[in-house]
């Protein structure tokens, strides 16, 4: 079924004074739904949770009701395996806190040159216990000779990697520069046989799904995954974000960071000290019954298979235009081709005899004060640094990113105008 685009726009009020958003990796518009949600927390349930007086008690009832949205969403198996925080990135650092008394000196963690909030946490892990970090690099997309920018994470360059010493693998379901969607349930399997084939003491997997979640549906249990993440301001909700821990490794794995007179060994506040933005957490629930709406079935399954072919429809004419200007010395970062492997995150460089900076391509779109994109590293500094040939890390590559609630007259606008840009 194809996606009713003007009902899907409708939900949002920043839509409706038509500029164009294009930097939807780096956050979605918000749902006036959410907006209504929190608005309505403050203003008639802001109180203290935990107290037997009705207020507190609906409130109290609300923000569990968050955590009931990010469990359906992550398709857990528990409320309690939930943890709310400020951002990602510092989800991540609490977790790495957490775990640091079960890394043991010599043990090895693989990360990758993706966004940082799943790499810099791990590495200063490293640093206080003792642990080896090693790189699982984006690597060259064969099918792809004549550009060397083409590159994506593949299984063959993380299996050899894996030894007696690896304790930890955390790597992204889709990369926010390349737009490329990992196998994480196959890249689980294969990591979690070849540990135990290797004699690994303890594996575990943390997976970055921030630039995965506006697309495609999360299923940790489906994945076997320990530790999973995402923004929910990057998927039409507010700035706040959401960690998976599974039951098993909350309760075994990790260490309190609550205070020390709390029961909470197998409880989310665990990872979570001083609780989450109770607001926020009640306008997460306005984010599900979204996402169902927007099919007559009603479901997420059905939602997320028709977000994939509404988007398909925006990536296609983009990548086939990028492709046309390979002569122009535009090069796509990541895969060339669109496909369910890829999500609208398109990602290029224009370089050769008449290179232009991608700071200068964005400005010709600035200029136009109505369409937003963006360039730089996105955070990805490690993956941005280690292309080649070299580029200026800190000009980076220009992205544009698109979710459901855009449309291909969109796309069109914005190839008119790169057409402008790369005479």
């Amino acid at each position: 079924m194809s996606l009713n685009i003007a009902q899907a726009r409708a939900a949002f009020p920043a839509l409706a004074s038509g500029y164009l958003f294009a930097d939807n990796a780096g956050g979605s518009q918000c749902l006036g739904d959410v907006v209504s949600r929190i608005s309505d927390y403050l203003l008639n349930t802001n109180v203290q949770l935990g107290a037997d007086y009705s207020v507190s008690i609906t409130s109290t009832n609300r923000v569990a009701s968050g955590a009931e949205a990010a469990c359906e969403l992550f398709n857990a198996a528990s409320v309690d395996e939930i943890a709310y925080g400020s951002s990602s990135t510092m989800l991540v650092e609490n977790l790495s806190r957490a775990i640091e008394a079960d890394i043991r000196e010599g043990e090895e963690i693989i990360v990758t040159g993706e966004h940082e909030s799943n790499a810099g946490p791990w590495k200063r892990l490293a640093a206080r216990t003792g642990a080896v970090i090693k790189l699982w690099n984006a690597t060259h997309l064969s099918q792809y000779p004549d550009n060397t920018y083409a590159v994506g994470l593949q299984l063959d360059a993380l299996l050899p990697l894996i030894s007696s010493k690896t304790r930890l693998i955390a790597f992204t379901a889709c990369s926010n520069i390349l737009g490329t969607v990992v196998p994480v349930q196959e890249t689980i399997a294969a990591a979690r046989k070849l540990a135990s084939e290797r004699g690994a003491r303890k594996v575990e997997f943390c997976v970055d799904c921030v630039a995965y979640a506006p697309h495609r549906p999360v299923d940790v249990r489906a994945w076997d995954v320990d530790y999973c993440y995402f923004s929910f301001y990057k998927v039409y909700g507010p700035h706040t974000s959401v960690l998976y821990v599974r039951a098993a490794a909350l309760e075994h794995s990790l260490a309190s960071l609550a205070h020390h007179f709390l029961k909470v060994d197998r409880k989310p506040y665990k990872i979570q000290p001083g609780g989450p933005g109770y607001e926020l957490v009640w306008g997460c629930t306005g984010v599900p019954p979204y996402i169902r709406s927007l099919v007559p079935e009603g479901t997420l399954e059905a939602a997320w298979k028709t977000i994939a072919q509404h988007e398909q429809a925006l990536l296609e004419p983009l990548l086939v235009y990028l492709r046309s200007k390979a002569p122009r010395g535009v090069r796509i970062v990541g895969d060339e081709s669109a496909g369910l492997a890829r999500v609208p995150t398109v990602s290029f460089v224009v370089v050769g005899e008449r290179p232009i900076r991608s700071a200068d391509v964005v400005k010709a779109f600035d200029a136009k004060s109505n369409v937003g994109i963006r360039y730089g590293h996105f955070y990805a500094y490690t993956l941005v640094d280690t292309l080649s040939p070299k580029l200026d890390v800190d000009d980076g590559v220009v992205r544009i990113s698109l979710v459901h609630y855009n449309t291909v007259e969109e796309v069109q606008r914005i190839i008119a105008t790169l057409d402008e840009v790369l005479v």
